[in-house]
């Protein structure tokens, strides 16, 4: 009998719409490949939901709040669903970007300089030197990022927002110019590394997700102990933070430098996006894993106490 495998998609974050579309594309390859599928759309009858349908395993495109941050997993380590991706600790660190900042730069990876601020102390007035970045502390998708450019007087105006809707907890970070890199990890093995252009203001929510709305180059063209050094960091931020299955971790590289001391690692992404125009599966199938593959993969590597 084929494995019924749930797919976990849409919930309540700031990302419900990739998510959906995440969660569609993997449900048809998975069926395409001969798994009976059930979609879920995850509401906060998660649990009873699950209860009933007893799947042999959930594969988790959530994005954002609650399932990339260990909560719904905790559901399913309760349930005892074997689930994809990571497990309850390293997801809720890697979402945590000022907690996984501590814990990459004490495994040696370079990230960049910077502090955790209130939102009422960002709006008041700037808490670094121009540029900067500011960003929410537990959100994906460059949901709620801002670069405060040098000829700006004042901090974003919507920090003052009573509808601000991405929690109190901001992280302020030194803007590194040059280069967008991200690179994939699946399993133990470090993928190859993508270069992001952009014509938008910078790699934000709609230049993700909009068709067009980057361009990614892959192989990234690099020097060749510069693409090296990105992937063995994303493998090595990856271990650190305890996460299992997929991860992509993002960067930003100052090709000024001419070496590897331009890079630094911005995040590690727990539950990486899966839609038509996502990094992961193009990184995938750069390694030769067609999405039905992939998809399949991810499955098959779905475990408890991860």
């Amino acid at each position: 009998m084929s494995k019924h495998v749930a797919v976990l998609m849409g919930g309540w974050s700031a990302e419900r719409e990739v998510s959906l579309r995440s969660g569609a594309a993997c449900a048809r390859a998975l069926e395409s490949v001969g798994y009976r599928v059930t979609r879920v759309d995850v509401g906060r009858d998660l649990a009873e939901v699950l209860g009933r349908l007893r799947p042999d395993a959930a594969l988790n495109v959530l994005h954002g709040r609650p399932g990339e941050d260990g909560m719904v997993q905790s559901v399913l380590e309760i349930l005892q669903i074997p689930y994809t991706h990571s497990g309850v600790l390293a997801s809720a660190l890697a979402m945590d970007k000022a907690l996984a900042k501590v814990v990459m730069a004490a495994a040696g990876i370079p990230v960049p300089e910077g502090l955790v601020v209130s939102r009422a102390e960002a709006a008041r007035g700037h808490v670094l030197p121009r540029p900067y970045v500011l960003k929410p502390v537990a959100e994906g998708s460059s949901v709620g990022v801002f670069i405060v450019r040098e000829d700006a007087e004042h901090p974003p105006q919507e920090l003052f927002r009573d509808d601000w809707p991405h929690g109190e907890r901001l992280l302020a970070e030194r803007y590194i110019p040059g280069l967008e890199l991200t690179c994939a990890v699946m399993g133990d093995e470090p993928l190859g590394v993508i270069e992001i252009r952009s014509e938008l203001r910078f790699y934000d929510y709609e230049a993700k997700y909009a068709p067009g709305g980057s361009v990614h180059i892959l192989p990234a063209p690099l020097l060749p102990n510069v693409y090296q050094k990105v992937r063995m960091l994303s493998l090595t931020a990856h271990r650190a933070l305890g996460c299992r299955g997929i991860s992509r971790s993002d960067f930003r590289y100052d090709d000024r430098t001419g070496d590897e001391s331009g890079l630094v690692c911005l995040e590690v992404n727990t539950q990486p996006g899966m839609t038509e125009t996502s990094l992961v599966p193009e990184l995938a199938a750069h390694a030769g894993f067609s999405f039905g593959e992939l998809v399949r993969w991810m499955v098959e590597d779905a475990s408890l106490d991860r």
